[in-house]
């Protein structure tokens, strides 16, 4: 039986099965941060490849570590070594970051023989991911998606887009207008928010039943925030 407490206190020279033990638990943790980040991801640019990356990060984190060990010489040498790629990946999203530099301290966690924390860390994280993605911590004016339409420079139709978008909206706001076809038409876009008992197809219904109404789009909050 394996004394995991002798394991964490010889960090000088790993054997095949401590360093087993470590790359497995990175596998496991960074697969829960992968996982965390598929279930809460919102938004239009979800990579495959990002999610796996995630894992493999981990593991090769991992895998540095163990091989630096204590020797200050060979931390010096793999800086050297690291210097000289060049990463070129530009992240749109600053929590795309937050997970990539979770998977890497989970993997340096691991390498360092510092398993507790490793997994309490990654337990944490992704606790408080799910958390987040569950509240509306961030936004200042929630929103459920952007609505835009044309229809022609009258009175009637403006007011009956405006009839439709009062009964069955919890409120919405103008956010552009502008002439198009020399002014016979205009393009418009509302900031909306939907009443739970009418889906987003309903109002979209009513709205194609008005006359001159054409390019009728919903597009959701959370596209909209990658654009």
């Amino acid at each position: 039986m394996l004394d995991l407490l002798a394991v964490q206190s010889s960090t000088a020279n790993a054997t095949i099965i401590t360093l087993a033990y470590t790359l497995l638990l990175a596998f496991v943790l960074s697969s829960i941060i992968g996982w965390t980040y598929e279930r809460t991801f919102l938004g239009l640019s979800y990579s495959r490849n990002y999610v796996q990356a995630l894992v493999l990060s981990s593991v090769v984190a991992a895998t540095v570590m163990q091989a630096i060990g204590d020797n200050v010489g060979r931390g010096l040498g793999m800086l050297g070594a690291l210097s000289i790629v060049r990463f070129r990946t530009s992240f749109k999203d600053p929590r795309d970051i937050m997970f990539i530099f979770a998977a890497l301290g989970a993997g340096i966690g691991c390498g360092v023989y510092a398993w507790g924390a490793a997994v309490g860390g990654t337990l944490a994280f992704c606790i408080v991911a799910f958390l987040l993605s569950r509240t509306g911590l961030g936004t200042k004016h929630f929103f459920d998606g952007m609505l835009r339409m044309a229809l022609p420079n009258t009175s009637e139709p403006r007011m009956a887009v405006e009839n439709i978008m009062r009964k069955n909206l919890k409120t919405y706001i103008l956010i552009t207008m502008r002439e198009v076809n020399g002014g016979e038409r205009i393009d418009v876009a509302y900031q909306i928010k939907l009443k739970a008992s009418k889906p987003a197809a309903d109002i979209l219904a009513e709205l194609a039943k008005v006359e001159g109404l054409s390019d009728i789009q919903f597009m959701m909050q959370d596209a909209t925030t990658d654009m």
